[in-house]
């Protein structure tokens, strides 16, 4: 799953994060697997506070389940987006080590909010259901190109 965090200022930004140190994994959106047993509200709350270390999150909803291949592997994939909240007082910025036990667990995300609509794409696509939540963020601004 993957999480579209909102925080709600004069404009709604989006959490996302960079890997410190691996500019080529692009800047993307909290999301991982599901545990076993585990409801999909459950998991991504999880994910965004091992990814993020943000506990001041709350879902709003379901936004889509989408099915596409891996990016590397090429196997099937099937991704549930999320709309999640979190305070407008939440830090503007901030470093965190992943923790669990994840392919990621150790490294250094740098995590920010970004103003919407973006003016960049996120890696893999992740930004393409933005329009979920809110149409006007559907695309990216002009700048993209």
């Amino acid at each position: 799953m993957a999480a579209y965090v909102i925080r709600e200022r004069a404009v709604p930004e989006l959490l996302v994060f960079d890997h410190v140190g691996m500019p080529q994994a692009g800047t993307q959106v909290p999301a991982g697997g599901v545990h076993p047993d585990e409801d999909l509200e459950r998991a991504v709350l999880r994910e965004v506070f091992e990814e993020t270390g943000l506990r001041t999150v709350s879902v709003v909803g379901q936004i889509v389940v989408e099915s596409k291949p891996h990016p590397d592997t090429r196997r099937p994939r099937r991704t549930t987006y999320f709309h999640l909240r979190t305070s407008a007082t939440t830090a503007d910025a901030w470093n965190h080590e992943v923790y669990g036990d994840g392919d990621d667990a150790g490294l250094i995300f740098a995590c920010h909010f970004l103003p919407l609509p973006l003016r960049e794409p996120l890696a893999d696509d992740q930004d393409a259901w933005l329009g979920g939540i809110n149409p006007r963020w559907d695309t990216v601004t002009d700048d993209r190109q």
